[in-house]
């Protein structure tokens, strides 16, 4: 990483001051050279077979580490069990190539907290992008792989798939096959003594469940650890004795705080609603998504989940897909619901529910310094700023981030080698916004 880039983020550290967003941000000078971590560079399962020392494996712990990442991001399905999701036998709707009326590399911004001025190409190299992607108007106007991620190969989407899982929600809802108001225990009894036992379905849509459990990446004992290895997601160990699936997992989850009270960002809260979506529709998630959404928007390539040991789709972070069907899942939104190949994918009333946010006030008991103003609704990050921007998120830098009155869509997966999204955000939050404003421009 340049000198210049270190030093823009070394004014906005004091600004990661909360929750997950301090204590797994390291100082920029931590942060190792992009180029220089590459899998290019480090030629990462190159050789048939790789040698030893560049081989990543799922039962090493050290190929879920960075910089192996920058491979296995991009290689998920070759580790781990899966479950696909079906593009249908229709053709891929469009996704026509454009004129951008700005050199999208040259765009400049701010990083948050400092009076640095920094490019838009600088933000790519500088936040370990593995693929980006910028629609105009419905063009696609811009989009760049780098390192192990092609056009043709997927890559997890870590906390983004909360987004998807949320529109489904939401969409059931609105074919009166779900009730948001409904409580939880309506779906699945079997949590009935758990922190889920007075809860509604509304308010696991929204994350104000009280819960005990820590999505603190930099904490080696929270909860999300367990959560990933009932999941199968880390290696359970020949001796492990909890959980051996998502749904073990969920029962064993206590309440903490009242429900309704704030917003808290868990994981396991789009767990809990992939289940009750499992239940609401009689499908399996990787059916419903197919079924709801990815044929309807006429998706080029299929998606997949990563499953527990069961069978069990992640709900909470599990979804690999190309970026460019990323990006007409956010050009489908952007448009009102209605895809580009004409049909009405996505009911117009979800997308406007989404939208409209949920309580900025809840939200903000949070305490996400980069996100004052910010509300959260059916799993998706809603900004409020002047252009009504909203957000799907995933930790290490997957983003899908929608601007309606700039008329852009821009989608991103990455590897950076911090897993909260405060290390990405001073850059990318206020690259995205420029990015909105220069396409305005008459």
């Amino acid at each position: 990483m340049s000198l210049f880039i270190r030093t823009a983020l070394a004014a906005v550290v004091t600004l990661l001051a909360v929750n997950t967003t301090s204590a797994q941000t390291p100082t920029p000078a931590a942060l190792p050279d992009p180029a220089a971590t590459s899998v290019d560079a480090l030629g990462w399962m190159k050789g048939f077979p790789p040698p030893p020392d560049k081989l990543i494996t799922f039962d090493n712990p050290a190929g879920g580490v960075f910089p192996r990442t920058r491979w296995s991001f991009s290689h998920v399905r070759e580790t781990v069990p899966t479950a696909n999701v079906w593009r249908g036998s229709g053709a891929a709707s469009p996704l026509p190539s454009g004129t951008s009326p700005v050199q999208i590399e040259a765009v400049t911004f701010k990083p948050l907290g400092t009076d640095q001025t920094l490019n838009f190409a600088q933000m790519i190299s500088g936040t370990y992008t593995d693929g980006i992607l910028v629609m105009h108007r419905g063009k696609v106007v811009y989009e760049k792989y780098f390192g192990a991620l092609t056009p043709e190969r997927p890559h997890i989407a870590m906390s983004v798939t909360k987004s998807f899982v949320g529109t489904l929600a939401a969409i059931l809802a609105d074919e009166g096959k779900l009730d948001p108001a409904a409580p939880v225990t309506k779906y699945i009894p079997e949590l009935k003594d758990t922190a889920y036992g007075d809860a509604t379905v509304r308010q696991v849509m929204d994350m104000t469940v009280g819960v005990h459990y820590s999505e603190n990446y930099a904490d080696p004992k929270a909860e999300i650890w367990d959560y990933a290895r009932a999941g199968g997601m880390l290696t359970q160990g020949a001796n492990y004795t909890g959980p051996k699936s998502f749904y073990e997992f969920l029962v064993t989850l206590k309440k903490e705080g009242e429900h309704g009270d704030a917003f808290a960002y868990k994981t396991v809260n789009a767990e809990v609603l992939a289940w009750v979506l499992r239940r609401a529709s009689g499908q399996s998630l990787a059916e419903l998504l197919s079924e709801k959404i990815w044929r309807r928007i006429g998706a080029e390539q299929d998606a997949y989940f990563m499953v527990d040991r069961i069978g069990t789709e992640s709900g909470g972070g599990g979804l690999n897909t190309v970026l460019r069907d990323l990006a007409r899942f956010g050009e489908t939104l952007r448009n009102g619901g209605r895809a580009s190949n004409g049909q009405q994918a996505i009911p117009k009333a979800v997308v406007d529910d989404i939208q409209r946010g949920g309580d900025p006030a809840k939200f903000a008991k949070a305490g996400y310094a980069l996100l004052k103003g910010w509300s959260y609704r059916d799993m998706w990050w809603v900004s409020h700023n002047p252009h009504g921007a909203y957000m799907a998120r995933g930790i290490h830098g997957q983003s899908i981030y929608i601007d309606p009155k700039a008329e852009m869509v821009i989608v991103r997966y990455a590897a950076h080698p911090v897993a909260a999204n405060g290390a990405n955000d001073p850059l990318t939050l206020p690259a995205f916004q420029a990015m909105g404003e220069a396409l305005m421009r008459p």
